[in-house]
């Protein structure tokens, strides 16, 4: 008999036919989440053409839940409802019952979100649960529901559809064609004029909404928002603004202060619960992870602030540790719960420490962590953080104490070893094509921010490994890998976030290779994603049955955008390889973006398309290093925070125009240009740096 076990909130579940009472379509599914459901007494099928098609042979309403297997309150809506007999009686007799991944899924999730967020006075999230006819269309949709309240919300739509079901089908219409309507953006017009002006006014509004004391967005809970503070970073170093310069540094320094991070283990939760970034909610996402690496590795490179290099190698470390798979691709999550309590994995009681540790190394990480009997969580625990107040602050506590950094490396050393023993949160391990390719981005940054050569040797290996399993020949990639089988078409973003990846690989290893495989992905992008009524490019596959809606994304959020990213491929591929056509094409999706959306008005939500405006703006230098010796001051220079500079070269010529008669024998040259005009060449990194001013 064969078992798979899965790890969640309510303790550890074996997947068998032969074991359990119920089993359900889910059960040939790949998704770790939607398995975590294939034993409940819901009838549970898959998004699909059998499902769509049962509901509209027997005429019932689609219920459709979306979750991700990390998600605490999508656990606690299956013991509470969808473990329990009854409720699952109600939603056999009435429903077919669809279970989503959001995560492989995204399109599935973007259509029934966006329904809730028209649809629902409430706050939308996940579990995200929708009603609707039996092709799709949405009537209604909210979020996590108490059994008792889930239950009237399943009672009202049956007598809904009873009394008013042609009153039900209009209101569908009117949803679905609201959320077809917001996928829109027409072209701009020729000749968009991109501004100093508009970057100014939109570093205005997004410091406006930031908190200036602790970091992020103002309020709580408080998400990372990478984007936002890359896009700061780089408009400081472009016009000097000391206030934008100011907000990104005081958030990377609280990020790496808060319970956010865990000072244990390394790596990033999701999100901060608080407005000080104390309380996590305590998943760990691979997205989030390797854009933090990204954005710290900026930092350390800017800074040289040694805080924010070990960060990177501690999360880094961690990624290697607990998301890293045999075949060098990364897994998708980590839950937040485990034991059956949120956050168990990672806190502690004063007591614990006692126990653990010797009374010096006690009251040290007592003070170091802020460790308190009474605890600074619920029921006397403890989130370990550290704090920046004057006198307070890490390096004035270790000074305090005679050998202190030995002492707190000893307790720290006990604590990740007793914390090892306990059980684990759950591990999502289906890899996903867009979340490897940002971290094949996060180690190839941190590859040159810190110098570090077995980054780059790992973010290589990633990147072979993840083409060889989702690559085809003619370019089209799979969206998920799970133990060897993948199952779905990929989605706009795998092919954007894979393309930066390739670019970045090059920059760093000068390998025409990835060159030409960005460009392979972003040719198939444009044949097989294009709108013909509008320069942006739709998020699903002409290739694949289509939704409801077939949407364009044109927001950024905690990801950047996959219009903007893709955007940005085709900026960098059309400045390497000389296709006006390509750049052409960034600047109309740029212009699109700009013209039809009120971005000032929220450009915490534009932050990635703010960075496409920086490089219209601020036209950057190609930066062409030839030469043999080049492995050896290529990165001396790229270690640099240089956001104005784009890297090229080899030991030869190669085949780019920019790099045309460019060789001198035995001698290695490194030629500044701007729009394809050079600098005089020179020799050294800090020559280079000089004309780089």
């Amino acid at each position: 008999m064969s078992v798979l076990v899965f790890c969640c909130s309510w303790g550890c579940k074996s997947v068998s036919r032969e074991s359990h009472a119920y089993t359900n379509a889910l059960i040939n599914q790949s998704s770790p989440y939607l398995l975590q459901h294939a034993h409940n007494p819901v009838n549970w099928y898959p998004w699909g053409e059998e499902a769509l098609a049962r509901a509209q042979a027997e005429d019932k309403l689609l219920l459709i839940s979306i979750g991700y297997a990390a998600c605490h309150w999508c656990h606690v809506m299956e013991h509470e409802s969808f473990e329990d007999t009854l409720v699952a009686r109600v939603m056999n007799d009435n429903f077919v019952a669809i279970k989503v991944d959001r995560e492989e899924r995204p399109d599935v999730d973007d259509v029934y979100m966006t329904a809730c967020q028209l649809a629902s006075d409430g706050s939308c999230g996940w579990p995200l649960n929708a009603i609707a006819l039996p092709d799709g269309r949405p009537i209604w949709a909210g979020t996590y529901f108490p059994r008792r309240q889930w239950l009237e919300v399943l009672q009202y739509f049956i007598q809904e559809k009873a009394d008013k079901g042609p009153q039900m089908v209009k209101y569908a219409e009117q949803l679905t064609q609201t959320i077809h309507a917001l996928g829109q953006l027409p072209s701009a017009a020729e000749g968009y004029v991109f501004s100093a002006a508009t970057t100014d006014r939109f570093a205005q509004q997004l410091l406006q909404g930031l908190d200036h004391q602790q970091g992020g967005r103002k309020g709580a809970p408080k998400f990372p928002m990478p984007d936002n503070m890359q896009w700061l970073q780089a408009y400081a170093f472009y016009t000097g603004n000391q206030e934008a310069r100011q907000v990104w540094e005081t958030t990377l320094d609280h990020l790496a202060a808060g319970g956010i991070y865990d000072h244990l283990g390394g790596g990033f939760a999701r999100y901060s619960t608080d407005a000080d970034w104390l309380v996590p909610h305590f998943e760990k996402m691979s997205y989030d992870n390797s854009q933090l690496v990204s954005l710290f590795s900026a930092a350390y490179a800017q800074t040289g602030k040694e805080r924010y290099r070990e960060v990177v190698k501690q999360t880094l470390d961690f990624v290697k540790r607990e998301l890293t798979s045999s075949t060098g691709c990364f897994y998708s999550s980590l839950d937040a719960d485990s034991d059956g309590e949120e956050g168990k994995f990672y806190v502690w009681r004063a007591e614990e420490l006692d126990s653990l540790l010797s009374p010096a190394e006690a009251q040290l990480v007592s003070q170091y962590y802020g460790v308190t009997k009474a605890g600074n969580w619920e029921q006397g625990k403890n989130i370990l953080h550290t704090s920046l107040a004057p006198g307070s602050t890490p390096t004035e506590i270790l000074a305090a104490v005679p050998t202190g950094p030995a002492l707190l490396a000893s307790a720290q050393a006990k604590l990740f070893a007793a914390r090892s023993q306990r059980v684990r949160p759950g591990l999502d391990d289906k890899m996903l094509t867009a979340w490897n390719a940002l971290m094949i981005k996060g180690y190839a940054d941190a590859a040159a921010a810190l110098r570090e050569p077995s980054y780059l040797n790992q973010a290589i290996a990633a990147a072979n490994a993840l083409f060889g399993q989702a690559l085809q020949a003619d370019g089209r990639l799979w969206r998920n890998t799970h133990q060897g089988k993948s199952s779905i078409n990929a989605f706009l973003d795998d092919y954007a976030f894979a393309a930066q990846a390739c670019l970045r690989l090059y920059e760093l290893t000068f390998d025409e290779h990835w060159l030409e495989q960005a460009q392979l992905l972003a040719d198939y992008a444009r044949a097989h994603f294009s709108n013909p009524n509008s320069d942006l490019l739709f998020y699903t596959a002409d290739l694949d049955p289509p939704l409801v809606s077939r949407r364009t994304e044109i927001q950024d959020n905690v990801i950047a955008g996959s219009n903007s990213a893709m955007a940005e491929v085709f900026w960098q591929l059309g400045i390497y390889l000389d296709r006006e056509d390509y750049t052409t094409k960034s600047e109309r999706m740029l212009a699109t973006v700009l013209n039809g959306t009120d971005v000032l008005r929220n450009p915490s939500f534009f932050a990635n398309w703010g960075q496409l405006l920086l490089r219209q703006v601020y036209p950057p230098y190609e930066v062409a290093i030839v030469g043999a010796d080049w492995p050896r001051v290529s990165p001396e220079l790229q270690a640099r925070y240089l956001p104005h500079a784009l890297f090229l070269g080899g030991t030869t010529e190669g085949s780019l125009a920019l790099l045309e008669n460019k060789l001198v024998a035995e001698e290695t040259y490194i030629y500044v240009c701007r729009n394809k005009v050079c600098k005089l060449p020179v020799k050294t990194a800090q020559a280079a740096l000089d004309l780089l001013k």
